[in-house]
Order: C-alpha cells, then structure tokens, then sequence
C-alpha cells in the first residue's frame, strides 16, 4: 500500500486505487475497505458497488 495526496478526484472523499489494474473505488466504511482487501487484492474478483471509474 502506498499513501498518496489527492487522486485528482478530492470532491469525491477517500477513494483507493488498485494498479495495475487502475480500478477506482470509493470505500465508505472500514467494513468497504476490508471487503475490498479480501475479495479484489487477496480474491482477485471485483467490488463492483464501491467502484467510481470504470477499469480501462
């Protein structure tokens, strides 16, 4: 994990960025943030409710 500043969508709230995917999410709770741990980092399968930018 690696901290950084704004993500170009500040107005947006705390967002997470999975590369190399580029896959967009915008965790609303410490639950969100587990969920996409376990299901995209560790799974390898999509949260598809917490994205906010569609992979390219």
């Amino acid at each position: 994990m690696t901290a950084s500043g704004c993500l170009s969508f500040c107005a947006a709230g705390p967002l997470m960025v999975v590369y190399p995917e580029g896959v967009w999410y915008a965790p609303k709770s410490v639950e969100d943030v587990d969920e996409i741990v376990e299901t995209h980092l560790v799974g390898g399968a999509l949260v598809e409710r917490l994205i906010i930018v569609p992979r390219v």
